[in-house]
């Protein structure tokens, strides 16, 4: 296993044994901590999970979409076959839709109808409605707004009014306001001008745009610090979904800081990790203890001698032969040899950049990725994690 896959088995156990149960917004109640930290030096290991399969490819394309291409049009992760946020996309008509799940889910009505609310009938000082209400929209005849649900067999909540302007983004967030101020390129300049500078400070959680933002950014804020011909990152996100988002966002950040060292001559230092609530929602659950189950499994296994492991190796291959792919039997199998395979033939994942790049910017973001490719990366398979909206 890796050194991230350490420190997240040890997370996802403090979660589970101090963790708090509470409601939320989305009906789905989670299972939660105040904070923790993680700190990882990129000169000895990229961070990148084996307990479960890590999508790298969607990750580095998701952070691209916010960092260098600066975008909230979700078609352009679409394209390159990332969904990641399908969920939070503004419709055509302006409006996004949020649907029942969790606790809240009732008989399905195809004829419900909800007001849509308008996010810019608070103040900026309660840009979510925390203490004021949200009033109704009216459209051009003076009439208020009403929604349908759009997806068959899910009833429809709640829903907000963000104009046809914003129509297929997730509104004012994330790549909208780097793009607005210009932040990749800020964080550069600076570090090529003024490399010994205390301000390098970039913060995705701008007042101004909170409420016509779908999801407020999670990952926030990133500091920047040059020390030694090293370039280092501190990483603060405000909510953290343990099982389906931090694996990804570490990767991401990692990536990032390996890029930006890359393009101002650095060698890449450490990602220290700030977490404000970092949380398990309750129907992750399954999931979360499969993938303790395969941690320890891998403990069990990596005392036994190369010959115990190569002749348990044989024996489930045979077995294999004779079951259905998608058996949870044949999925366990595969599983185990996956990790003896591990022990067998150990590796570390390694992040390749072409050393030709020199600007930030031409780095490619095309679907293959052909300026950034992961080596030696083994896992124990996928794991499925419900989202929640």
């Amino acid at each position: 296993m890796t050194y991230f896959d350490e420190e997240y088995i040890k997370l996802l156990k403090r979660i589970l044994h101090e963790g708090e149960e509470v409601e939320n917004r989305t009906g789905i109640n989670t299972i939660k901590l105040p904070e923790h930290y993680f700190k990882f030096d990129l000169r000895k290991e990229y961070p990148i999970l084996s307990t479960k399969q890590t999508f790298h490819e969607k990750a580095i394309l998701e952070m691209l979409w916010i960092w260098q291409v600066c975008s909230n049009d979700v078609s352009w992760l679409q394209d390159r076959g990332v969904k990641i946020w399908n969920e939070w996309m503004i419709d055509d008509d302006g409006i996004y839709r949020i649907y029942e799940q969790g606790s809240s889910v009732t008989e399905y009505d195809p004829d419900r109808e909800v007001t849509v609310m308008d996010p810019l009938s608070v103040p900026i000082s309660d840009p979510f409605g925390e203490y004021t209400a949200f009033e109704p929209k009216y459209n051009d005849a003076g009439k208020v707004m009403t929604a349908k649900s759009r997806i068959p067999g899910k009833n429809i909540k709640t829903a907000k009014w963000y104009g046809k302007e914003y129509a297929g983004t997730i509104g004012t967030a994330y790549g909208y306001i780097t793009k607005r101020y210009d932040m990749a390129r800020a964080l550069i300049n600076s570090i090529k001008n003024c490399p010994t500078a205390r301000r390098k400070v970039f913060s995705l959680w701008q007042n101004e745009f909170l409420r016509t933002a779908v999801l407020p950014s999670c990952v926030w804020s990133t500091e920047w610090n040059v020390y030694k011909d090293t370039l280092n990152l501190e990483v603060h996100q405000r909510s953290c979904d343990v099982p389906l988002g931090l694996p990804f966002n570490v990767t991401q950040y990692a990536t990032l800081l390996k890029m930006i060292a890359q393009v101002t001559d650095l060698e890449p230092g450490f990602v220290s990790y700030s977490i404000n609530e970092p949380h398990i929602y309750m129907n992750q659950l399954d999931g979360i203890r499969e993938q303790l189950k395969r941690a320890e499994t891998y403990e069990y296994l990596i005392g036994k001698s190369d010959l115990e492991l190569l002749h348990e190796e044989r024996g489930n291959l045979i077995q294999m032969k004779h079951l259905n792919k998608e058996s949870a039997e044949y999925k366990a199998l595969d599983t185990d040899n996956r990790i003896i395979d591990m022990i067998l033939n150990p590796t570390t994942p390694e992040l390749i950049l072409n050393k030709d790049v020199t600007d930030f910017f031409a780095f490619d973001n095309s679907k293959e990725l052909k300026d950034i490719k992961l080596v030696k990366y083994k896992h124990m398979g996928k794991i499925p994690m419900p989202i929640a909206q």
